[in-house]
């Protein structure tokens, strides 16, 4: 879960990266991480924050209000009952158990940039954002902890939106693995379980993992070739007709998106190993979108 929250950034960070602004107190990003029972596989499918979704009924941890079960967009499951419902939302609109989860906020994505010395990225084209005023010129480079949230949060660089936003996070996950597999970062058993604390923040939580369980898990996962990941979104049908207090919203391929999640249930993949399918620029609307790690990668 990459949430909007950022009242534990700098106003100086704010003003120099351009991540001001009000928050909604939502997942900005929904990714769901499917790792093999023999850890030789990961998958990755990326759930559209416009999603429509069925809120399940819950009681606000707050205030201790009880509401019933509602259309809304997945994103705000968060805003209105935090990470637990935007667990059970997930888990009702795809029929898999969620294990564990993080949420990673401003703070915690900057800081754990930083603590890996940046990641590198690459474009083909130029990448320019007015939102977040993110200017890439092709080539590749390396981004600290700033600068890289400005690329993950772009979603006005092209007409592909939020789809764009959600390819160019998956190309940020690949460089990520090759950063700590090359890096020697996970090889130092001391700064391995630094860089899960700073994942994963002061804050415990029920379905977190502990720093130790983090930086094992890092440490197996960075060790796989890039071949044996691959990402996609969510099979997407189209928009809904606009709800009124919702807004407008993405519908999922129900058939499409139920094969999708069953596979993962079976513990199989997504995408046959030698596949050299190359992602669309900029993705579309029910057009295969799945792609094997390597395919991503900066040349």
């Amino acid at each position: 879960m990459g949430t909007d929250g950022r009242d534990t950034i700098s106003s100086q960070e704010k003003k120099k990266f351009h991540a001001g602004g009000v928050a909604c107190g939502c997942t900005d990003s929904l990714m769901l991480i499917h790792v093999s029972q023999r850890r030789d596989e990961v998958s990755v499918v990326s759930l559209p924050g416009d999603s429509l979704a069925q809120i399940p009924a819950h009681r606000d941890p707050g205030t201790g209000e009880q509401f019933p079960a509602h259309p809304a967009k997945i994103n705000a499951a968060f805003a209105e009952g935090g990470p637990a419902l935007s667990v059970r939302t997930v888990e009702a609109m795809t029929n898999l158990r969620v294990d564990h989860y993080l949420q990673i906020d401003f703070r915690r994505f900057i800081d754990s940039v930083n603590a890996v010395e940046g990641v590198d990225v690459c474009t083909p084209r130029r990448l320019s954002d007015s939102a977040t005023k993110l200017d890439l010129r092709p080539g590749r480079h390396r981004l600290g902890g700033g600068r890289a949230l400005q690329y993950v949060r772009s979603r006005h660089v092209d007409a592909s939106a939020d789809l764009g936003r959600i390819q160019r996070q998956h190309r940020f996950l690949i460089s990520v693995m090759h950063r700590l597999a090359t890096g020697g970062i996970l090889a130092d058993p001391g700064r391995a379980i630094g860089l899960a604390r700073t994942v994963l923040g002061a804050m415990q939580v029920d379905q977190g993992f502990t720093p130790e369980e983090l930086g094992s898990l890092s440490s197996d996962l960075s060790r796989l070739p890039a071949a044996q990941t691959e990402f996609t979104v969510v099979p997407i049908a189209g928009f809904n007709p606009v709800i009124e207090g919702v807004g407008t919203t993405l519908e999922w391929d129900e058939a499409a998106a139920e094969k999708t999640f069953a596979t993962l249930n079976q513990d199989r993949t997504l995408t046959p190993r030698n596949s050299t399918v190359q992602p669309l620029d900029p993705p579309r609307i029910g057009v295969e979108t799945a792609v094997r790690g390597n395919t991503l990668a900066c040349s």
